[in-house]
């Protein structure tokens, strides 16, 4: 099989301020560069859509204010994937290697070698573990859990987003891990809420139903200790009504307001003050920073093993061309997912 000598992607052409417009992004077909020495060429399996990739677009953004510089118009949409290597000048990748790295929204890649960050884990019956239960998703689970929420047995957790890839591991990590007393997950329709209630949750609120106010207050006749923040909106303005005195709140994610910031209002922001809360945000790379990335991986994989983490239904995988691209990551804000949401790209 000859090399590819071009490559059909997606740039940005035009930041967006608030819902993604037509013109947000362009397709196009062009040459691949040549190779040169330390670069990789790699052919694209699978591409990672993560919430984040809104942030990483905004209008207007603040560069200073961003914890990873801002995409620019003009280059391909910034995502991460796993891909084989077809060609390769360099000495610590050779060909035919599978790795984890940021591709963009591409079927093929030039990219320097010391850009990719790790060799693809493969576990039975799982197609892309290292975007899903052994990847970053995971690891923010893990850091919000261990790191942020110190989270105990003696303690009420509750979980929104719990059927979205990060939120259904911390549910697991929760309950299944570390034993926390009640676990109350927050999803988007009956199918998702059964779902995050087998993988251990004691109830999970289905915040589609016009009560789910109400249901809330019922599932915490005692209030929470530990809220994992994945949604923002109306859900956190809730939750913060619903913490005992001391509590913690670890920001994780607010996409309700990504494409929509009339839904960042909160009237409920005195709770904060009247119950000493204390609310963290945390993004996943200062585990790398840390030097506690790998741990994590290790501690996930091991529980994995033990049965305490399942891999049933963690990767919600759709096949696609690199042309449909936008289409499949926009799923993420229609909740149409159930776990990790992954493409998979048909050449």
């Amino acid at each position: 099989m000859s090399a590819p000598t071009e490559q059909h992607c997606w740039l940005l052409k035009s930041k967006p301020e608030k819902a993604i417009q037509p013109d947000t992004f362009e397709y196009v077909t062009r040459p691949l560069p040549e190779l040169k020495d330390g670069e990789v060429l790699v052919q694209v399996k699978y591409i990672s859509n993560d919430p984040a990739q809104r942030g990483w677009m905004q209008k207007d953004a603040d560069p200073k204010r961003l914890y990873a510089p801002p995409m620019n118009e003009g280059e391909i949409v910034r995502a991460y994937g796993l891909g084989t290597v077809l060609k390769s000048k360099s000495d610590k990748v050779k060909e035919g290697q599978y790795w984890y790295g940021p591709y963009g929204w591409t079927d093929y890649s030039v990219i320097p070698a010391d850009k990719l960050l790790a060799p693809a884990v493969d576990l039975p019956g799982m197609e892309a573990a290292s975007l899903s239960v052994l990847g970053m998703v995971s690891v923010t689970a893990y850091q919000g859990v261990f790191e942020v929420l110190d989270i105990k047995k003696e303690h009420t957790v509750v979980v929104s987003g719990a059927a979205g890839a990060v939120g259904s591991c911390v549910v697991q990590l929760a309950k299944n891990v570390i034993g926390a007393k009640r676990v109350v997950g927050i999803a988007g329709g009956k199918e998702k809420c059964d779902w995050v209630k087998k993988l251990g949750a004691d109830e999970c609120i289905d915040y589609k139903e016009a009560d789910w106010r109400e249901q809330l207050k019922q599932a915490l006749p005692e209030d929470c200790d530990r809220y994992y923040e994945n949604v923002g909106g109306d859900i956190f303005n809730e939750m913060l009504g619903r913490m005992k005195r001391y509590g913690k709140i670890g920001v994780c994610g607010m996409i309700a307001t990504y494409n929509d910031r009339d839904n960042a209002k909160y009237n409920n922001f005195f709770e904060v003050i009247s119950n000493r809360l204390t609310i963290e945000g945390f993004i996943v790379i200062d585990m790398m920073l840390q030097g506690k990335y790998q741990t994590a991986v290790e501690n996930l994989g091991k529980w994995i093993k033990e049965g305490k983490i399942t891999t049933d239904d963690k990767e919600y995988i759709v096949s696609a061309p690199i042309s449909k691209c936008p289409e499949v990551w926009q799923k993420l804000f229609s909740g149409q997912n159930r776990g990790k949401l992954i493409t998979k790209v048909e050449n």
